[in-house]
């Protein structure tokens, strides 16, 4: 799939990769499961999410603080801010969610895998007991 992202420019994102962005948390929600990272639609070409996250991932814009609850519900270590200084931007939250994506992706796989393993064990489980 060929990335029709827009680039950033200087650290900073156009208002439409803001919105895919917004669209792309709201699609990781959604995301039933299985090994295929859902789309969402720039111009009407589907891009996946993890792509999204990736493009977002130098962006020095501050999240919206909407989106910074999205993201830090999802965090083991709880999220502080005491200063402006240290308000979420788009790069940390990019991160975060691209590793969510990945532990999503493994963790479906691996299920896979482990069905895989116990229909091999089967046969020859069946085959020792003879």
């Amino acid at each position: 799939m060929k990335n029709l992202l827009p680039d950033l420019h200087e650290g900073h994102a156009p208002i439409t990769l803001h919105q895919l962005f917004r669209d792309a948390l709201e699609t990781y929600d959604d995301w039933a499961g299985g090994d295929d990272v859902p789309v969402v639609y720039h111009q009407g070409m589907p891009v996946s999410i993890a792509a999204v996250f990736d493009r977002m991932r130098d962006c020095t814009d501050i999240l919206p603080n909407n989106m910074v609850s999205a993201i830090t519900e999802r965090l083991t270590k709880p999220w502080s801010s005491d200063s402006p200084l240290d308000e979420m931007t788009f790069s940390t939250a990019a991160r975060v969610m691209g590793i969510m994506v990945r532990k999503r992706q493994m963790r479906h796989s691996n299920g896979d895998i482990d069905a895989f393993l116990r229909r091999l064990e089967k046969p020859r489980n069946s085959h020792i007991a003879r």
